[in-house]
């Protein structure tokens, strides 16, 4: 199995970060691909094959930690591209909604 969950939807509560600009606060680290979850069932294969799929996003996938769990918010298309490359693991940036901090 590539991703510990195959989720549809955000079982996390809402955040202040909306726009793909606001994750920039983040430094980008390694995140294990079997320790993900997804919050989307669903992809499409022309933005999962495109050579230039981040050109107008993040390079980095963005993930929500909630409940000691990593949800894949942000991504999927690059988590899955990494998967297929035989990487276990991608770049993302973490928002830790555990750390009352982060709200």
């Amino acid at each position: 199995m590539i991703f510990k969950g195959v989720g549809d939807g955000r079982p996390y509560p809402a955040h202040p970060l909306d726009e793909t600009g606001d994750w920039g606060h983040l430094p980008p680290r390694m995140v294990r691909l079997d320790e993900l979850i997804t919050t989307r069932s669903v992809l499409d294969l022309r933005a999962l094959l495109s050579q230039d799929s981040t050109f107008y996003g993040d390079i980095f996938c963005h993930v929500v930690r909630w409940q000691d769990e990593l949800y894949l918010e942000d991504g999927l298309h690059r988590a899955l591209r990494a998967a297929l490359q035989g990487r276990p693991a991608v770049h993302g940036r973490v928002l830790d909604l555990d750390d009352p901090r982060a709200r």
